[in-house]
């Protein structure tokens, strides 16, 4: 992934957009995409899953096979659509989330419009379009297209209604050495920033799943996911780990930024968990 000026700033600014300019994606800008997408080095996450994302282009939300595309009046005037398909299953869903959120700051600085979709659009009816495989699964798609600044009343008013503004403190999401002690910015050390970058990425209806435990060390930080009960229940699959798929590329593309080396592993420190909603997910090792 090239990256022309700072991803963290790209990542602090970043907005979902629902309202699309009229005109078309450019020739030039649909075939980097096209050139990110059927790179696989894009594609695989940070435990070695790999996903695949399909580009469908729209008009009217119809595709070119005839087939209408259900977003539910949430969408206006997409261009396009990247449908991202994986297996559904845990590590699956982490690995593809992180490979898409990458995905969707790529276009964001290339100037286009995204907005992450996991339940409110017509599975089925994108299904129809893609060929999934034996265990494919869409867990989710974004459309894309120019930002319609004109429609600002209208994103605002939908950013109103999931709270997409109203991100938790530092004091409820981050954790020093164990869930009983709160972590500041000023003890955060070198992660403040991609800390920070996981506090405001997106997530599903905005409820922010993600909890990190700093080392006492310092050298390495624990995710763990806050399950919120029975929220995608109905869906037929864990939503919310794409929210922690998220958090762990918002964090890793910050510390890559700031040149600040580590690797992610599978360790459960066995920290005492504060609810039984709270499960471990990875943590990141720093290298020195």
């Amino acid at each position: 992934m090239s990256i022309n000026h700072s991803v963290i700033e790209t990542m602090r600014n970043r907005q979902s957009i629902r309202a699309y300019e009229t005109k078309s994606i450019t020739e030039a800008h649909n075939r980097e995409i096209n050139e990110y997408i059927n790179n696989e080095d894009n594609l695989i996450g940070p435990f070695g899953g790999k996903g695949r994302i399909e580009l469908v282009q729209v008009t009217n939300n119809v595709t070119d096979k005839g087939i209408k595309l259900g977003t539910y009046g949430f969408i206006k005037n997409p261009k396009a659509y990247l449908v991202g398909i994986t297996e559904n299953k845990k590590d699956s869903l982490l690995d593809f989330a992180y490979t898409f959120q990458k995905l969707v700051i790529f276009l964001t600085e290339l100037g286009i419009g995204t907005c992450w979709m996991g339940g409110t659009f017509s599975r089925s009816s994108f299904e129809k379009e893609i060929t999934l495989g034996e265990e494919g699964f869409i867990p989710c798609v974004t459309p894309i297209g120019y930002p319609n600044h004109r429609q600002r009343v209208f994103d605002k008013a939908l950013r109103y209604v999931v709270k997409a503004d109203n991100k938790k403190d530092w004091d409820k999401l981050f954790y020093d050495t164990n869930f009983s002690v709160t972590l500041t910015k000023e003890k955060a050390g070198l992660l403040e920033i991609p800390i920070e970058m996981v506090r405001v990425g997106p997530s599903a209806s905005n409820k922010q799943p993600w909890r990190l435990v700093l080392a006492e060390d310092r050298k390495v930080c624990h995710f763990y996911i806050e399950h919120t009960p029975n929220y995608s229940s109905k869906l037929g699959y864990d939503m919310q780990l794409l929210d922690m798929g998220i958090a762990l590329c918002q964090f890793e593309l910050a510390c890559k930024e700031l040149d600040i080396m580590g690797n992610w592993l599978m360790e459960d420190p066995k920290i005492d968990l504060p609810n039984e909603q709270t499960e471990y997910i990875a943590s990141w090792r720093l290298a020195r």
